[in-house]
């Protein structure tokens, strides 16, 4: 298969190789016992139901990732054995990721997930708690797929970064929670949190990738490095758009944050300073109504100087880890791609 990875036609090749993946996955749960309870699996991973479709499953940055660090570090330049015999631990990836969804779900008592219901919206939330808890048993069943392409050593050490992110991952969501009624943060608070929740799944997909590609120890932990600060960069930057961003081209309110009292890099820069805008903060709930002077306030005592600064350090340190590991042919150039994609996004 002729893939020219760095285009967008490419990518799409590869993202249908992943969904027939995590389909395959999935249908361990497909029998007639359980159709029901695997057709929440399948709502929730956007392929069924109401509004099913792209908009649905989302963009698998993780899994697309995994497949090209693999490549990219592999010297075999789209040849399809190397990427095939990676899609397991892609589908892991991606598995473990939308268990945290559904489960972020519940705990935030978010209602939409994508524009849809959520799946504690449609089932309730014990139910829901079972579905995340499929997705994370799959997610360790597709990661022991491995095996019938790599040796058990390197099955093993795939399965304890999977494992060892799983851990971190409740680690990130435990601070998040415990900072919603936390009055004595810093921005010191900020980066700890960020990095057991987005910055987690992409410094272990790229990892991962990279293992299965045949890199050395060094070369790992410069892809596992990128895939860190690639995710700090991130969030931080989703972290201004949540305050500032263009509604119409984010497809999310700028007003949800501030009314939702998240402590995002900006505020809590903005709270460091004890101006105005801390003042304000520490009365109470934001209303939707005063959001747009506030943000103004925000940005004038420096919230969206000092964001816009540390997401490009994050983006910085990021690019420099995947220059140092000199990512190879067209998988090289679509990881370059990506990141950019994912670091450029319009505010």
């Amino acid at each position: 298969m002729d893939i020219k990875l760095y285009t967008e036609q490419g990518r799409s090749a590869l993202l249908f190789h992943i969904e027939l993946e995590l389909q395959k996955q999935i249908s361990r749960l497909d029998s007639p016992r359980t159709k029901a309870f695997h057709e929440m699996l399948t709502y929730h991973m956007g392929w069924t139901g109401e509004g099913a479709g792209p908009e649905a499953t989302g963009k698998r940055i993780r899994p697309l990732m995994v497949l090209l660090a693999c490549l990219a570090s592999s010297g075999i330049e789209g040849a399809d054995e190397t990427w095939q015999s990676a899609l397991p631990a892609a589908a892991a990836v991606e598995l473990v990721h939308n268990f945290s969804l559904v489960h972020d779900d519940i705990q935030d008592n978010s209602d939409k997930r994508r524009g849809r219901p959520t799946t504690w919206v449609k089932w309730g939330a014990p139910m829901a708690i079972n579905v995340g808890d499929a997705l994370f048993v799959i997610s360790n069943q597709a990661i022991i797929d491995l095996k019938e392409h790599y040796p058990a050593d390197v099955v093993v050490k795939a399965a304890e970064i999977l494992h060892n992110t799983c851990l971190e991952l409740t680690r990130g969501q435990f601070l998040d929670m415990s900072y919603e009624k936390r009055a004595d943060l810093g921005v010191d608070d900020y980066w700890p949190m960020v990095a057991g929740k987005t910055a987690a799944l992409l410094s272990a997909s790229c990892h991962i990738g990279s293992l299965l590609g045949g890199a050395d120890d060094p070369t790992q932990e410069a892809y596992r490095s990128f895939g860190h600060y690639l995710g700090l960069a991130f969030q931080v930057q989703d972290d201004i758009l949540g305050i500032w961003g263009d509604e119409a081209l984010t497809g999310k309110s700028a007003a949800s944050d501030l009314v939702e009292g998240k402590k995002s890099l900006p505020v809590l820069a903005g709270l460091s300073t004890n101006g105005h805008f801390a003042a304000r903060w520490r009365q109470g709930s934001i209303r939707a109504t005063e959001v747009q002077e506030l943000a103004r306030v925000l940005a004038s005592e420096g919230g969206y100087e000092k964001a816009n600064a540390a997401a490009k350090q994050m983006t910085d340190l990021a690019l420099m880890s995947l220059r140092e590991v000199d990512p190879q042919g067209e998988a090289g150039e679509a990881l370059f791609e990506l990141a950019d994609s994912l670091l450029k996004r319009s505010q």
